[in-house]
């Protein structure tokens, strides 16, 4: 089953709308290629492709628990994954502008 989930993912890629009119990458490309190398067990590729999606998923699973289980500090660690997130994702992208 995960391999027809990565093959239909693959032959379903979307183009990214910002990219065709701006010219260079949004800060969101490379997104699904690192999902679908993520699925495959690529952990290392998936972290050169797209940084940020490890922590976006770790940052779900917390806030499912969160609001499943009330956590004591799960507000303040949502804030800190939140805020450690963006901080990749910005990074990463001012990274693929200068190169």
């Amino acid at each position: 089953m995960r391999e027809q989930l990565i093959q239909w993912l693959e032959n379903h890629l979307q183009p990214c709308i910002y990219k065709q009119y701006v010219g260079f990458e949004c800060p969101g490309c490379g997104f699904q290629r690192s999902l679908i190398a993520l699925l495959k067990g690529n952990i290392w590729e998936s972290i050169m492709i797209y940084p940020g999606l490890i922590p976006i998923i770790l940052l779900f699973g917390i806030l499912i628990l969160h609001l499943l289980f009330h956590l004591k500090k799960g507000a303040t660690i949502l804030k800190f994954l939140f805020i450690a997130d963006i901080s990749i994702i910005l990074i990463n992208y001012i990274i693929k502008i200068i190169h």
